[in-house]
């Protein structure tokens, strides 16, 4: 039997154990990971900045994806079973689904990703990229507005709404005319920016009349590993690898800002976590200015040092091809806001990550082989007839 005073010791004990325990929950839900619903996830962009979060254990991600062509869940494979890590196969078009989910998981945000994105696809297809790029966009809004209204003033203050866009909401430049700021007017051209334009304001306006805390991002074209084979950069490779032309619009003349994927993901988590509410940002690469046709060329050379052809380069199989209708002349990106307010800058040089970008391909050849033929690119799309 254990005596009166050492039944009040162990008593006593236990309470303190048990308060020492209450307290270490309390810090634990004030310093908790960060938990982030990124849209578009299983897409090229989103699952890079989905391995750069869990792999820096920068927060807890929750995966909204509807799966569609272009989407790819091997690219986050390597973080299904991971604790931090959910992934959720739901279209942002399902405002009660998506409302449920805001509900369950209490996110601290959400970065949108989620789009249709191909242009040529775009000409030929219009209204699924007004149905995903605006009306998708619009329930989403909604949604997250409902939710976000629920929240404690204090969790309300840290929520943040982060909406990805692209350059191509700006039209197009002349030679020698300055890069795409953030304050550029909005001039586009086709049906995919248009569709990301009408998008982009959506956003704004939730924040300006409904006090969402909103950000957004316009970002140049990405280049990198996982990147579905209808963007030019792996449409390339793949087709060398086949012993296929290699089609060029028009001259090649076309000229695009190129910025590394994984770059883009760095800056996209600087923005979410310290960009100023209701600001937007331009992403661009560094330096990396470059018409289509140097592209091209660029890789043929890389191929032809990697994967050499018997006599001859891969320059040969070079055909140019009718040009894309409405097709922009030139994109670049001015950084300097995202580079002087956050201090982020891109850090892969064009030709090295480009380099980066070949190797990855030809050590994830088999990937591309699984993709259903159906799914590829094949046939010339966004052609007037």
């Amino acid at each position: 039997m254990f005596s009166r005073s050492a039944v009040f010791s162990k008593v006593k004990a236990c309470r303190a154990i048990r308060d020492c325990y209450h307290k270490l929950g309390i810090l634990a839900e004030k310093e908790r990971m960060v938990r982030v619903i990124v849209t578009g996830g299983a897409g090229f962009i989103g699952s890079a900045l989905i391995r750069y979060l869990l792999g820096n254990r920068l927060a807890q991600v929750i995966n909204l994806d509807a799966l569609t062509y272009a989407a790819n869940p091997q690219a986050v494979a390597e973080y299904a079973d991971d604790p931090s890590y959910r992934f959720v196969r739901m279209d942002i078009g399902d405002g009660e689904a998506v409302a449920s989910l805001l509900a369950e998981t209490q996110p601290d945000g959400i970065i949108h990703l989620a789009a249709e994105s191909h242009v040529d696809r775009s000409i030929d297809g219009p209204m699924a990229f007004l149905q995903t790029n605006i009306l998708g966009t619009g329930v989403l809004l909604e949604a997250a507005r409902s939710y976000w209204a629920g929240l404690s003033s204090e969790r309300q203050a840290g929520f943040r709404f982060h909406h990805v866009s692209t350059d191509e909401v700006f039209g197009d430049l002349a030679a020698g005319e300055p890069a795409f700021t953030e304050t550029t007017a909005y001039h586009p051209h086709s049906p995919y920016a248009a569709s990301k334009a009408g998008s982009d304001h959506l956003v704004r306006a939730w924040g300006r009349t409904y006090g969402l805390p909103i950000v957004v991002t316009n970002c140049s074209n990405n280049f990198g590993p996982w990147q579905f084979p209808e963007k030019m950069i792996p449409l390339m490779i793949l087709r060398m690898l086949q012993g296929q032309s290699l089609p060029v619009y028009g001259d090649g003349s076309n000229r695009r800002d190129w910025l590394y994927v994984e770059d883009h993901a760095r800056a996209l988590w600087t923005v979410f976590q310290r960009g100023r509410l209701g600001e937007t940002y331009a992403i661009g690469g560094a330096g990396a200015e470059r018409s289509n046709l140097e592209v091209v060329h660029q890789l043929c050379d890389l191929m032809d040092r990697k994967v050499p052809l018997s006599g001859r380069s891969y320059r040969a199989s070079i055909s140019f091809v009718t040009d894309r209708p409405g097709h922009d002349f030139r994109y670049a990106i001015d950084s300097g806001k995202i580079e002087r307010e956050l201090g982020w800058r891109a850090e892969h040089s064009f030709e090295d990550a480009l380099g980066q970008t070949v190797d990855w391909y030809l050590a994830h050849r088999d990937w591309m082989d699984t993709l259903d033929p159906a799914r590829r690119a094949g046939e010339r799309l966004g052609v007037r007839s």
